[in-house]
């Protein structure tokens, strides 16, 4: 079972986060000031950390830093209450692997952790992907569905590699602007759509078995058919 360590100082999120990542079976424990939570995350057995921003003793980004000069690699969400960009890309430079901002939809928390506890356990060596009848090479940057060659854009690409490194993973559209676009492109374009509408053309081709399906209200996913 995956142990995340909450670092968070306010009792109602921090409950709130304990709750729904326990209901999705990880093994939760939770610090409620930044000096407890730095010595539990360096003395380690984490999969995963979630740290608030702003912390009493030790702030959030400090916890992150210190961390990441010790080498510590666990990965780490960070979640506050800043949502300018300049915040989020200190938090990102600082060592953290993902960035949430206050207020949060809880499901949208537990699919961030799952994404990041999903690529920690994935080789990022590894040479190929495959979903189905659709391979992926990552060293030639070739598609393919079955027998056919896929044409992608660069932006496709990547947009579909993203899907596949979390194949049976709903990834909201924010998850995908952030890791496709960064943090300067407006989610509130249509243009992941506009993406996802010409991978659809490319990949699910007439007669073959969708792999990418809309999941409403949420995001995407890329799987296995059923």
């Amino acid at each position: 079972m995956p142990r995340v360590l909450t670092i968070e100082d306010d009792a109602v999120t921090g409950q709130e986060i304990v709750a729904e990542l326990s209901s999705h079976g990880l093994d939760v424990d939770w610090a409620d000031n930044g000096r407890e939570g730095l010595a539990k995350a360096i003395a380690g057995g984490y999969d995963l950390i979630t740290v608030d921003r702003m912390l009493p003793e030790v702030d959030g980004l400090t916890i992150v830093t210190t961390l990441r000069s010790l080498k510590i690699a666990t990965p780490i969400l960070m979640i506050s209450a800043l949502s300018d960009v300049d915040e989020r890309v200190r938090g990102l430079r600082a060592g953290g692997d993902d960035y949430l901002t206050k207020p949060f939809a809880s499901d949208e928390m537990a699919a961030r952790v799952e994404v990041l506890l999903r690529r920690n356990s994935t080789p990022m060596t590894q040479t190929r992907l495959q979903v189905a009848d659709l391979e992926l090479d990552l060293i030639s940057h070739e598609a393919r569905r079955g027998d056919n060659s896929l044409n992608l854009l660069p932006t496709e690409y990547k947009l579909l590699e993203y899907l596949m490194r979390h194949s049976g993973q709903v990834i909201t559209r924010m998850m995908i602007f952030e890791e496709v676009w960064g943090y300067h492109f407006d989610p509130g374009t249509n243009l992941i759509d506009v993406h996802i509408g010409r991978l659809r053309k490319k990949i699910d081709s007439p007669g073959q078995t969708p792999l990418i399906r809309t999941v409403r209200g949420s995001g995407y996913a890329i799987a296995e058919p059923v």
